[in-house]
């Protein structure tokens, strides 16, 4: 008898143990690629219009502007109502700029009444080889003086592209119906970011945010910062025209000074290059691709005041400008979109354009 149930009990326990047979599944189809599509619903574009003396001119009526993409003509919305700002000053805080940073902690109290005013909001980021947020978007003109107030310098690193590219996600938060601007005070150079110009330039156009620079002057950062013990040159002076690395050529000596070259009918071709992925362009200062690709104006600044007088231009621009948006009707179109606006025979000024992929 011991025998038999013991071969039953066998039996059953491998039955038991055996997983019943599964229906066959079907295998999923593979993920479709991923297809790059770069696009914009609604394009905005801030616009100055000056007379013959170069005078900003108020009190246009929307009838006045024509707006052309790509040469054809857009059907477009113009506010006359005041658009709030929301502004995120950007500022370089590493070694090399230890010297003038103290010019720049005074500048927190003029945020608000210059920039954003009282419908504003500002946010402040500090950069050296770190990307720090010293204070959120805020209406409070306190909390931003204290921001900026507190600036600290930090490693010799410079991730400039970087810093950029983290301030428009941020500005990408607020609402669309609100001026997107970015306030760079630093140098016009990048050492070290990962972030490559072009994806940072696209990414600000598609953002619809304007960058306006302060750049501090190379020569001035450069004999005033602390030497590096890691890097000693013994090369005589007389090979020493410019700072250590940078060659005495037109364009390097412009922009040590803060100077920026070409207008915007030179420009666009370069940009069109830069779309390509060609590396070398703007390799020295993105601050010129990321200013003229957007439409803002560049500053510099040597001493205090010049800091001062240049936050204060920025402002009277920002309150000066007529805010045109329309949503593209050849969005069929790909690659780069020039925009054009005409005002009667005034001058005006606006981004030159935006980068549109192609559908798929």
């Amino acid at each position: 008898m011991f025998r038999p149930i013991l071969l039953t009990f066998l039996c059953g326990l491998a039955i038991a143990q055996t997983p019943p047979p599964q229906p066959p599944q079907q295998q999923e189809p593979a993920p479709p690629p991923t297809i790059f599509r770069g696009g914009v619903e609604v394009v905005q574009a801030p616009v100055l219009v000056f007379d013959r003396d170069g005078n900003y001119v108020d009190g246009l009526q929307p009838f006045q502007f024509h707006l052309f993409d790509n040469g054809k003509e857009q059907n477009i919305n113009i506010d006359v109502a005041y658009q709030p700002i929301s502004l995120v000053i950007c500022l370089q805080a590493n070694a090399h700029v230890d010297g003038i940073l103290p010019q720049v902690k005074k500048i927190g109290s003029l945020v608000a009444p210059l920039l954003i005013g009282e419908q504003g909001e500002a946010a402040v980021i500090a950069f050296d080889s770190r990307i720090r947020t010293l204070q959120d978007f805020t209406s409070d003109s306190e909390k931003i003086t204290k921001a900026v107030k507190g600036l600290t310098a930090g490693s010799n690193a410079n991730r400039m592209i970087d810093a950029v590219s983290a301030a428009t996600r941020m500005l990408r938060t607020r609402p669309s119906n609100r001026r997107r601007i970015i306030l760079y005070i630093g140098e016009t150079r990048d050492i070290s970011s990962e972030t490559r110009l072009r994806e940072a330039l696209m990414d600000l156009q598609y953002a619809n945010v304007m960058f306006y620079p302060v750049d501090m002057s190379r020569l001035f950062s450069t004999l005033s910062a602390k030497p590096d013990p890691g890097r000693q040159d013994n090369r005589p002076p007389a090979m020493h025209p410019m700072p250590s690395g940078v060659p005495a050529t037109p364009t390097s000596v412009a922009q040590m000074y803060g100077i920026g070259g070409g207008g915007r009918v030179e420009f666009i071709p370069l940009m069109v290059e830069l779309f390509k992925d060609a590396k070398a362009i703007f390799k020295d200062n993105p601050v010129e691709a990321f200013t003229k690709g957007t439409g803002g104006t560049e500053y510099s600044f040597y001493k205090q005041r010049g800091l001062e007088d240049a936050i204060q231009k920025i402002g009277a621009e920002l309150h000066s400008q007529y805010f045109v948006s329309y949503t593209p009707n050849n969005k069929d179109e790909g690659g780069f979109h020039t925009i054009e606006v005409s005002v009667g025979g005034h001058k005006t000024q606006t981004r030159p354009g935006y980068w549109l992929g192609t559908k798929q």
